[in-house]
């Protein structure tokens, strides 16, 4: 799976400012992962992947020492927001690429990501960089989209044309074995779909666009897009009985030991 990391990083650079008002869903899959990981203790030493604007970071520091906790991510815009968060003013912040780790060997305890991992196109190049920087016995706990996300904004754009308009996202089983290639044991994964409801199909398409998640990756149109075009999958797009639009959100939450 191919992304562009300048626009990816453009992308969430451009969202930071708006991000924590429309993550509603980030929010929670964050709180959610937090309630399935065993949690550190306080001298462990700990990175958030993908950290955005800290909110998943800042959960952390009730449980570890901040000068013990490092928060990573592409956008360094998303940073410095997160460095606006009163608990995290001493965390550790880091712009870089997730897939190229740039930590010494056997540093961490414990790697927490949280709905990143899919806006990067090679997870075993993650999940080596992962292993190398965790210390022996070390663990990993993340939560990223299976490919049912987003299923009806799919099936509605179907009805225009043939080109990806919607990202796809790792199955099951990719995410299992890229893993168990890099080393990983004990690996648990699990997988919940939320289904939010917007106002309408408009509604939707600004909180992709303001948590910066509007890229898309694969075969994209070649044409230009134009109001008629979103207008035939805004008329193809179910409802509900009152008018309002769901949007589902298929979750994989993943646990591994080395």
């Amino acid at each position: 799976m191919t992304h562009n990391k300048s626009k990816i990083r453009q992308s969430f650079s451009a969202a930071a400012a708006s991000y924590d008002a429309m993550a509603r869903l980030q929010k929670q899959v964050a709180v959610d992962l937090l309630h399935q990981s065993e949690m550190p203790t306080s001298q462990q030493t700990v990175l958030d992947l993908g950290c955005g604007t800290g909110f998943l970071t800042e959960k952390l520091a009730d449980h570890v020492a901040v000068e013990n906790l490092f928060a990573l991510d592409i956008a360094l815009p998303m940073l410095h927001r997160a460095r606006q968060r009163p608990a995290l003013t001493r965390c550790h912040h880091i712009c870089a690429d997730a897939e190229a780790l740039p930590f010494v060997n056997n540093q961490f305890d414990w790697i927490y990501s949280s709905l990143a991992l899919q806006w990067c196109s090679d997870l075993s190049a993650v999940f080596k960089g992962v292993q190398q920087c965790l210390k022996a016995s070390g663990k990993l706990a993340f939560a990223t989209f299976g490919p049912a996300t987003l299923k009806e904004l799919k099936t509605a754009w179907k009805h225009v044309d043939d080109a990806v308009h919607v990202n796809d996202f790792y199955p099951s089983d990719h995410i299992e074995m890229a893993l168990q290639r890099t080393g990983f044991t004990s690996i648990h994964l699990n997988s919940r779909l939320y289904t939010l409801s917007y106002r309408d199909v408009w509604a939707l398409m600004r909180e992709l666009k303001g948590i910066g998640a509007q890229h898309v990756n694969g075969r994209q149109s070649q044409r230009l897009i134009t109001r008629k075009h979103i207008n035939q999958m805004i008329a193809a797009y179910p409802k509900q009985f009152n008018g309002d639009i769901i949007a589902s959100y298929e979750i994989f939450f993943v646990q591994a030991q080395l």
